[in-house]
């Protein structure tokens, strides 16, 4: 047995002494004190645990962008995926576990890593059709250049997504499924129906919950393209904290 298989069976024999929220706070309160190595540990600790706890994994993967962690993520995102091979939630965080990895990466492993997440993501929407599962893939599938032929599958995840959304009660980060969709349209030069969406995301969610969506309503023609092409340029950082859920009382 290797020292890092050990300390993984080590560390998953002690697990049950010491519950995932007290883990997860302490976690937590270690990384605001910029003991990185410690919140680490204490995180993974509390994600191992609860799998499905699609927070405990988001805020782990976000101490881990700010250490340029992103191999150690990606490896614990495949250790737990294997451990708990149905989850849906764990196949999400592994996915972003690559899109973080992406704004350090070469042009060449950018794509790689790209499309690994996307492979990701699909594996959790085979385990669970959500609202979320949806969104992501479909976002992820806009930001590749109209060259990948890839608008029309982002389109069709987005509708979806958007149809679920409808099925409840508004949610602000709703709306971000209506900008990728109109993006998607946008994409491949539909304005009219591109419009449509980002219109029918503020008809759902107001405005003043989606600045963005009026603020792509309020330009056209070379100003519009700028600002999509500056928002989905290669290399940006995607954020993947989810935190705009939590805040809606959505649950982890």
């Amino acid at each position: 047995m290797t020292y890092l298989a050990l300390l993984l069976s080590v560390l998953f024999a002690t697990l049950p002494l010491h519950p995932p929220a007290e883990l997860f706070a302490s976690g937590m309160a270690a990384a605001e004190a910029g003991e990185t190595a410690r919140a680490l540990e204490l995180l993974e600790a509390a994600a191992a645990q609860e799998p499905d706890n699609l927070r405990y994994g988001a805020e782990y993967r976000q101490v881990a962008i700010a250490a340029e962690r992103y191999d150690r993520s990606i490896r614990f995102f495949k250790r737990m995926a294997k451990r708990y091979p149905d989850s849906a939630d764990v196949r999400l965080n592994w996915g972003y576990a690559y899109v973080d990895k992406v704004p350090a990466a070469g042009a060449v492993t950018q794509v790689i890593l790209a499309n690994t997440a996307l492979n990701r993501f699909s594996e959790a929407l085979e385990r669970d059709e959500t609202w979320l599962g949806l969104y992501t893939r479909g976002n992820s599938y806009i930001y590749w250049p109209t060259i990948f032929d890839r608008a029309k599958l982002g389109i069709a995840d987005l509708e979806r997504a958007v149809e679920l959304g409808e099925q409840g009660e508004p949610k602000g980060y709703h709306a971000h499924a209506y900008a990728a969709l109109g993006d998607g349209w946008w994409r491949l030069g539909d304005l009219e129906k591109a419009r449509a969406a980002w219109q029918a995301g503020i008809d759902r969610v107001g405005a003043d919950e989606a600045p963005y969506l009026a603020e792509r309503l309020a330009l056209d023609g070379e100003e519009l393209d700028a600002y999509l092409d500056a928002t989905y340029a290669i290399g940006n950082r995607v954020g993947t904290d989810l935190r705009e859920l939590w805040a809606e009382g959505a649950q982890p």
